[in-house]
């Protein structure tokens, strides 16, 4: 009789190796399923144009200042300028009151008083000293809309925008300097408001258009008692006007003085 010793061997081996079979199957199925799940998520995520709410990439913006600047290096020649001043109230001529800018809603008080244009100190207010630079002008323009975001046009028509870029809903026009010309003197101002009675009108400011038709003889910039006083001039006379860098302005009246940051 042979020995049953190799037979039971042989047995006990081959109910051992069904189990490592069904395992190694059992492994390719679950590789395979696993598979399908990683195309699938790959494919849903093409899809997706945010699916981790991950922050858009910064944005490098490379700009040509000499180029960006070109075009505004010219004087923008017989515009109407009338005065206005930090605290006057409504008129016929002016609808809005100053005791607020469209940038700085204690614009007043920050100035540091009624900037009276009739009671003056060489070119300062009769009274006080301004906290603020009392050369200022106002152009027809404003940058942030009334949801207090930039308007969808601003970084594409100011030139300086991604340059002076400081966030959503801060002004890039804010405090920008401008050189006003009249009878052979040329006086250096900072953008503190919006008007003369248009907030929009970019292609004036920032384009070759006139400026629109209003009740103050087509006014295309609003000036200061110091500017007007600077100049010499009467409010409703013609004016040549152009942006200027900060580091083409020039010593004078209009220098020293402190000045709120846009937003501040």
């Amino acid at each position: 009789m042979r020995s049953l010793v190799p037979i039971l061997s042989l047995a006990l081996l081959g109910a051992s190796a069904l189990p490592a079979a069904a395992a190694v199957r059992l492994a390719d199925r679950l590789r395979d399923q696993h598979a399908d799940l990683l195309d699938n998520r790959r494919a849903a995520f093409a899809e997706l144009t945010d699916p981790f709410g991950v922050p858009n990439p910064v944005r490098l913006v490379v700009e040509d200042p000499n180029e960006a600047f070109r075009q505004f290096r010219g004087w923008r020649g017989n515009v109407v300028a009338t005065v206005f001043w930090a605290g006057e109230l409504p008129t016929q001529h002016n609808p809005t009151p100053n005791i607020a800018s469209a940038w700085d809603v204690n614009w007043m008080d920050n100035f540091g008083g009624y900037d009276d244009p009739r009671r003056r100190n060489g070119y300062l207010p009769a009274g006080f000293t301004p906290r603020l630079n009392p050369f200022y002008i106002a152009l027809p323009y404003n940058d942030i809309g009334k949801d207090w975001r930039h308007r969808p046009e601003a970084s594409k028509v100011i030139p300086w925008f991604w340059r002076d870029y400081r966030g959503e809903g801060i002004s890039v026009c804010k405090g920008r300097w401008v050189a006003i010309y009249h009878g052979k003197r040329v006086c250096y101002a900072q953008w503190e408001d919006v008007g003369p009675f248009q907030t929009d009108h970019w292609q004036y400011v920032f384009g070759n258009e006139e400026p629109r038709d209003n009740r103050n003889g087509g006014a295309g910039i609003d000036i200061s008692p110091a500017v007007r006083d600077f100049l010499a001039l009467a409010s409703g006379e013609r004016v040549q006007w152009r942006f200027v860098e900060d580091h083409d302005v020039p010593p004078g009246p209009w220098s020293g003085w402190a000045s709120l940051p846009p937003g501040g």
